[in-house]
């Protein structure tokens, strides 16, 4: 194998690209990026750089020297525009075409956008660029709107109320992320946000961005001077159209990360079978796309011995003073226990149940190691009625 192509320069295709390396791979690494910049950090983003806590110099993965040191064929600011799978080549938006051995593509996901033009007073949070420029328009006073209160947008919301701005927040359902952390856990974060000032309002459909602000269904105006959309994401495939790769809720990819012979998948695009839980999934989270990233650059130097992905999904969001961490696949749980803290105070430990297992563990303002014991009942697949007890239904 003389040639490797990256297309995606974040963090799993920094993590493929660097695996490589690390692994004595001498051969050509070509990593491709639509960004104009060196390999960045996402999370940051809707923390840090826009409460002004960083300036932008601090967000790259790697120093310059560092990124040198890799030897890389480095082409950013271009994007990549089409898959010639049986001639291996990668075509990119300069009119060049790449070749091949080896492909790793981590091209992320791009935010899904509202109908209505907004000017520049609509945003989203995906980019350096996008926090940058939200950031610029957020001074006390001034009001946002948040469509959407799921992590990003419910992050959003507490770092603008940090800065003085008066904050609507939007969402559709009657209670914000329900369906990934249950309904208890929901209504404790939808205090947090009553209890900072937000004005949170659930069970409304919001219709287009409007002159003003956002029109919601019932043709009612919400009034703002800014608008952050963050109503989830799509996954960046569309370059992979027509070239015989399966594309479905991403790139489908098997056990091993791999979408085709000598094509694997990794990051946020990727949608593979996770063998610890029997199932497929597409994780948006920035450790899955820094270990999948190392992975299938691991199986694509061995393809004789490959190994199976299968790690235990974890994240952390940051909301006011209380930081959320969790591991394992929370959503479609059927059972959600408290067996540490309370949630009336915001420290707390829950585990999730699925069928008769432990799937899950969600932590409030706990430290790191609270979680530990869980994390390994959830990558051991401990029996529920071992690890935590009697099942019992939600809300029972």
């Amino acid at each position: 194998m003389k040639q490797v192509v990256v297309v995606g320069a974040s963090a799993a295709g920094l993590a493929a690209a660097e695996t490589l390396r690390r692994e004595g791979y001498e051969g050509t690494i070509t990593l491709i990026g639509d960004e104009p910049y060196h390999p960045y950090d996402r999370p940051p983003l809707s923390k840090q750089i826009l409460g002004r806590q960083w300036e932008a110099d601090r967000v790259p993965l790697r120093a310059p020297a560092d990124l040198d040191g890799l030897g890389l064929d480095l082409r950013l600011g271009t994007a990549a525009t089409g898959l010639d799978l049986a001639g291996r080549t990668v075509a990119l938006a300069d009119g060049a075409r790449v070749p091949y051995d080896g492909l790793v593509i981590a091209t992320g996901v791009r935010p899904r956008r509202l109908p209505g033009d907004g000017g520049e007073r609509a945003h989203v949070l995906r980019t350096l660029d996008d926090a940058l420029a939200l950031r610029d328009r957020l001074v006390p006073g001034r009001r946002l709107v948040v469509v959407g209160a799921g992590f990003l947008g419910a992050e959003a919301a507490a770092v603008a109320r940090g800065l003085g701005v008066e904050v609507t927040l939007l969402e559709p359902t009657p209670v914000p992320l329900a369906p990934a952390v249950g309904e208890r856990v929901g209504r404790m974060l939808a205090e947090a946000h009553h209890d900072h000032g937000v004005d949170l309002r659930t069970g409304v459909t919001v219709a287009e961005v409007a002159d003003g602000g956002v029109r919601l269904a019932d043709g009612t105006l919400v009034e703002a001077d800014e608008v952050l959309v963050a109503i989830g994401s799509v996954p960046n495939t569309d370059w992979l159209e027509g070239s015989g790769l399966t594309l479905g809720n991403g790139l489908e990819c098997d056990e091993y990360s791999a979408a085709a012979p000598g094509v694997y998948g990794a990051g946020d695009v990727a949608r593979w079978h996770n063998p610890l839980f029997g199932t497929a999934m597409r994780i948006e989270h920035r450790t899955n796309a820094t270990e999948q990233g190392m992975a299938v650059a691991r199986n694509l130097l061995r393809p004789d011995a490959r190994k199976p992905f299968a790690p235990v999904p974890y994240f952390w969001s940051d909301q006011y003073d209380f930081r959320i961490q969790a591991y394992g696949l929370l959503r479609g749980h059927e059972e959600v226990t408290v067996v540490e803290g309370a949630l009336e105070e915001r420290k707390f430990l829950a585990v999730y149940r699925s069928g008769d297992r432990v799937a899950g563990v969600l932590a409030v303002g706990m430290p790191p190691k609270a979680l530990r014991t869980w994390r390994q009942a959830v990558a051991t697949r401990a029996a529920w009625r071992d690890a935590v007890g009697e099942l019992v239904p939600e809300g029972a």
